[in-house]
């Protein structure tokens, strides 16, 4: 069963910044497929709130999809070689506070939390003072 693990999460002070990585491991994706078959999403939930899209970046980093409230903020990246996807978040608010989840999937592109076939167990990021 592959796995896909977050980390990169923390406390930053508004205005500063993180990078999360989410690293995939263990066996092959389905039917033999491999990290760089999968398009790769990032999610986040805050506290009362329903999980939402944030960043994707597609099979070979040719297209990336953004959130319009993290545009020009938030950075989606992957490196195949390392199975492993980025998400640069710079100019962090008390609004980017949440639990931030990596997921698969092979359609592109798709923000709905059901057409991913792949997640991690998230990593918690808080912006505050």
């Amino acid at each position: 069963q592959v796995q896909l693990v977050e980390s990169g999460g923390g406390l930053v002070q508004p205005g500063g910044s993180l990078r999360l990585s989410c690293a995939a491991s263990g066996r092959t994706f389905t039917s033999g497929r491999t990290f760089s078959d999968y398009a790769m999403a990032w999610f986040r939930q805050a506290p009362g709130k329903e999980r939402e899209f944030v960043a994707a970046i597609n099979w070979r980093s040719t297209d990336t999809d953004y959130v319009d409230s993290v545009k020009g903020r938030f950075t989606v990246s992957r490196d195949n070689a390392k199975n492993t996807v980025y998400l640069q978040m710079n100019s962090l608010g008390p609004e980017d506070t949440a639990i931030y989840y990596c997921a698969a999937s092979r359609g592109w592109p798709l923000r709905g939390t059901r057409q991913y076939d792949y997640w991690g167990q998230g990593t918690q990021v808080t912006v505050s003072v």
